[in-house]
């Protein structure tokens, strides 16, 4: 009996008249197909950018393919993961059987990119206990997000930083700059920002922009290896109902 063809992997990202943010969704893409080559993965864009995610749809639908696993290229499941995305997929060819895989927060995996990046911003393992790290996040309307921020901000406290606080961008308060702000009043000896989010942009550029009174500010996550890992954990997670189904 052949083994059942493995769906293809469709990374939904947001798309950003910012050329840096499809360059980085792109980079991402690469490290994710290095690491599983025998999964297909495509990428379509919501708004923006090209492919858009429905034309993909319909040129996989072509091709033959029937099975996807559509995977939200988000932190959080706000807006878009409840809303856009939901409706952009019901649009697809009939023929299609699609997944939506959850968004890629929270996971330990995502903290461990934020740290390599603090890291190769300058910062040592040594300076965790003085230094107070800004979460800096995109930022939303949506209770939900902002709540699984705090909790991020919470969970992360106790691996050792002397104090970590949410900002956001937008949406929410406080700001970055009001973060680092009170950090500094907390008495930690240096202030880190390390901005939440996936790829640069309009919002990124304002975090960096809050973090000018910071000692360090980290890059976006990016391509970092830790986030391709988790990419491929919720693709995973998606396709399993499937591989159940068929005794795989």
């Amino acid at each position: 009996m052949s083994a059942p063809v493995r769906p293809v992997l469709l990374v939904v990202a947001h798309g950003s008249r910012d050329p840096r943010h499809a360059a980085t969704v792109h980079a991402l893409v690469r490290r994710v197909r290095a690491l599983r080559p025998e999964v297909r993965v495509e990428t379509g864009f919501l708004d923006f950018n090209v492919p858009s995610v429905q034309g993909v749809l319909e040129s996989l639908e072509t091709e033959g393919v029937r099975d996807v696993v559509a995977l939200p290229l988000l932190l959080t499941r706000a807006f878009h993961a409840k809303a856009d995305i939901p409706a952009v997929l019901a649009s697809a060819p009939p023929r299609l059987r699609i997944r939506q895989a959850e968004v890629l927060g929270p996971s330990p995996l995502l903290l461990a990119a934020l740290e390599r990046r603090l890291y190769e911003a300058g910062l040592t393992p040594a300076d965790k206990s003085s230094t107070g790290v800004v979460l800096a996040s995109a930022g939303s309307s949506d209770p939900e997000a902002i709540a699984v921020i705090a909790d991020i901000a919470r969970e992360w406290r106790h691996t050792g930083w002397c104090a970590v606080r949410p900002a956001f961008a937008s949406a929410s308060l406080p700001r970055t700059e009001d973060a680092v702000r009170q950090l500094r009043a907390l008495g930690c000896a240096r202030v880190a920002v390390a901005p939440y989010v996936l790829a640069p942009g309009f919002l990124p550029d304002r975090i960096a922009r809050g973090a000018a009174g910071a000692d360090v500010l980290a890059d976006v996550l990016g391509p970092a290896p830790e986030v391709a890992r988790v990419l491929l954990e919720r693709y995973d997670a998606a396709r399993m109902p499937a591989l159940l189904a068929v005794g795989a």
